[in-house]
């Protein structure tokens, strides 16, 4: 501990964070989804929306916390991060229910969504039209391991308008484990921060030793 020590943490900031960045991208990306593919008058729709954006507002209102409460720091980016899983089942069951194929961990497409470092839900669009229309990178077609062999751009003859819907909860199944990954990481690196330099009581305890020290 210094001297220069001060009572308040920075805090904030949050817009930088990667984990905002992409928790923020989802939470767009799923906003465009609902619209187009689940009924708006469904609860289904109201749930997902939600749960994005409870994602993303849980991410900043912890940061803005950490200045004075790193618990309720570690806290909210844990319910982020619920919020995202809770997200992600959503996007797993319409995969499921209509037959759609989900993608595993090795179909080349995730890798190739997370190499298009997507910006906005716009450029995600874009990525799935174009996939969607190429039938995949090599003319393939990006199923799922148990039909890849089966799905090609030249044999396929589901049109590609048919698989703009599979494509994009793909898509936003990818992200959403890049986001989920970023949180991961988040929470045991403010779990190890929270053990080692403890939260704003400790902190308090500091300063004031600090400045009765100095006034000696």
């Amino acid at each position: 501990m210094t001297e220069q020590e001060s009572l308040i943490a920075k805090h904030g900031g949050y817009r930088k964070l990667k984990s905002f960045q992409v928790a923020q991208l989802v939470y767009d990306v799923t906003v465009r989804f609902c619209d187009k593919y689940i009924g708006k008058r469904s609860r289904t729709h109201d749930q997902m929306v939600q749960a994005a954006r409870s994602g993303v507002q849980n991410i900043a209102e912890g940061s803005q916390a950490s200045a004075t409460s790193k618990k309720m720091e570690l806290k909210l980016t844990q319910v982020a991060r619920a919020s995202l899983e809770e997200l992600k089942l959503d996007y797993e069951d319409f995969l499921r229910q209509r037959g759609l194929a989900q993608w595993q961990r090795e179909n080349p497409l995730r890798q190739a969504l997370i190499d298009r470092r997507c910006k906005s839900a716009d450029d995600v669009a874009a990525w799935v039209v174009e996939v969607a229309k190429s039938g995949g990178p090599g003319g393939q077609a990006g199923r799922s391991g148990q039909d890849s062999e089966t799905s090609t751009g030249s044999t396929r003859s589901t049109s590609s308008t048919e698989l703009y819907p599979e494509l994009s909860a793909n898509a936003a199944l990818t992200l959403l484990a890049v986001a989920c990954a970023l949180l991961d990481r988040q929470v045991s690196r403010l779990a190890a921060d929270f053990e080692t330099e403890g939260g704003f009581t400790e902190r308090l305890y500091r300063v004031r030793t600090a400045k009765r020290r100095n006034q000696r």
